[in-house]
C-alpha cells in the first residue's frame, strides 16, 4: 500500500503541533502515574476505576486530535493528488480505534 503522508510513513509536524501533543501526553502520563499511587496507597477500588476512566478520556482525546490533523493533512493531500487508497487506509484505522 502506497503512503498518503509526505515520505514513507512519517509526517513532519508543526511546532505549535508537537507542543499541544506533547502537553496532552505529558497530562496522560501524570494521570498514569497517579494511578500507580492510588495502587500504592490501597485506594478504594470505585476511585481508582474513576481515573481509569478519565485516563481513558485523555487517550481518547489525544486520538481524535490527532485523527483530525491526520484528516486534514495526510488524507486530503493524499486525495487532492488522485490517492484513492488514503481511504482504505483511514477505513483500516477508524476500524482499529473502533474495537
Amino acid at each position: 500500500m502506497e503512503n498518503s503522508c509526505n515520505c514513507q510513513k512519517t509526517r513532519a509536524r508543526s511546532e505549535d503541533e508537537l507542543k499541544k501533543l506533547y502537553n496532552r501526553l505529558s497530562r496522560i502520563e501524570g494521570q498514569v502515574r497517579g494511578l500507580r499511587e492510588m495502587l500504592q496507597k490501597d485506594v478504594y477500588c470505585p476511585d481508582i476505576l474513576i481515573q481509569v476512566s478519565a485516563v481513558n478520556a485523555a487517550l481518547n482525546s489525544f486520538s481524535r486530535e490527532l485523527l483530525s490533523e491526520h484528516l486534514r493533512t495526510c488524507v486530503a493531500d493524499g486525495l487532492r493528488q488522485g490517492n484513492g487508497q488514503v481511504i482504505d487506509e483511514l477505513a483500516e484505522v477508524l476500524r482499529k480505534l473502533m474495537k
